[in-house]
C-alpha cells in the first residue's frame, strides 16, 4: 500500500484539490485492502489434521449403513459383487475418486490450494487430480457435462467459502458416498488457528442425492496446514510402463 514520505505531507496544504484527491485515493486504497482481507487466504499443502491428544483413525472401521434407496442399493451391490473378488479399485486404474470422495479422503495424501481472485484450485497429491472452484459468475449450462469431480462454483460470505458442486457424473464406485448424477454437494470452508499456531481448514459437507437416499448426508473434514511440504509426483502408469518395457526386453509382447 502507498503511503506518505512523511506527516508533514499532510500538514504542508490541507486546502490544496491535489492533495484532497491524494488523500481520498489513499482511502480508497485503504478501503479495498480492507474489504479484500475479509477473505481468509487458504493457499498452502494441507494435511489431514488430528486435535492434539486423538487417536488415529482406525483403518477399515466399519461404516455405518447408508440411508440409499432400494434401486441404488442395488446398483451398489452389483459393483461391490463384481469388483470385490478381484480388489479392483479406480485408483489402481490410474483413475482419481472424484467428488465428495477426494475432499474427504484422498487415501491420506496431502492437497495443494492454490487461490485467485476468481479461481481456487485443489491439487491433491494423489493421481494428481485437479480440482476447480470458481469464484463468480456460472458458466453456461450448454457449457457443462458430468464428470467426476462435476462444476463447483464458490461464493464468499464473510469470512467462510461457500462452495456447490453439480453436474456430477453417477459413481457408485465412490468408496463412502455413491451417489447419482443428480447428486448436488454444498461444502463451507471456514479457517482457524489453534493456540499453537496450528492453521485448521474445516469443511462442513452436506450432499442431496434424491435418486440414491432418502435423507441428506452430512460429513465434516479438517485439514492442517503443513508448511514447508510440497506434494511429491504422483505417477501411477509408470510401473505399468516399467512392466511393459520388461516384457519388451523379454522377448514378449513382439509386435504382430
Amino acid at each position: 500500500m502507498l503511503a506518505p514520505n512523511s506527516r508533514e505531507e499532510f500538514s504542508m496544504s490541507r486546502s490544496s484539490p491535489k492533495l484532497k484527491l491524494g488523500a481520498t485515493v489513499l482511502g480508497l486504497m485503504i478501503a479495498g485492502a480492507a474489504s479484500g482481507a475479509e477473505h481468509p487466504d487458504f493457499t498452502g499443502v494441507w494435511g489431514n489434521y488430528r486435535a492434539p491428544g486423538a487417536a488415529a483413525p482406525q483403518r477399515g472401521a466399519a461404516q455405518a449403513p447408508l440411508p440409499l434407496r432400494a434401486e441404488a442399493k442395488a446398483k451398489v451391490d452389483a459393483y461391490r459383487a463384481l469388483v470385490d473378488p478381484r480388489g479392483d479399485t479406480p485408483g489402481g486404474f490410474c483413475l482419481g475418486t472424484g467428488m465428495p470422495g477426494s475432499m474427504l479422503g484422498s487415501g491420506g495424501y496431502p492437497m495443494e490450494i492454490v487461490q485467485h481472485k476468481d479461481l481456487i484450485l485443489v491439487v491433491y497429491e494423489a493421481h494428481a487430480e485437479i480440482r476447480r472452484i470458481y469464484l463468480g459468475e456460472p458458466a453456461n449450462p450448454a457449457d457443462l457435462f458430468p464428470d467426476r469431480n462435476g462444476y463447483s462454483i464458490g461464493r464468499w460470505e464473510g469470512e467462510k467459502l461457500i462452495v456447490e458442486t453439480t453436474h456430477l457424473k453417477e459413481a457408485v464406485d465412490q468408496g463412502r458416498y455413491p451417489h447419482s448424477d443428480q447428486a448436488k454437494v454444498v461444502e463451507e470452508y471456514t479457517l482457524a488457528v489453534n493456540a499453537d499456531g496450528t492453521k485448521v481448514l474445516t469443511s462442513n459437507m452436506t450432499m442431496t442425492d434424491p435418486a440414491f437416499y432418502t435423507q441428506t448426508i452430512t460429513a465434516e473434514k479438517k485439514w492442517q496446514l503443513q508448511p514447508g511440504v510440497r506434494l511429491l509426483p504422483y505417477e501411477c502408469n509408470e510401473p505399468l510402463w516399467d512392466e511393459h518395457l520388461e516384457r519388451l526386453r523379454q522377448g514378449q509382447d513382439e509386435p504382430g
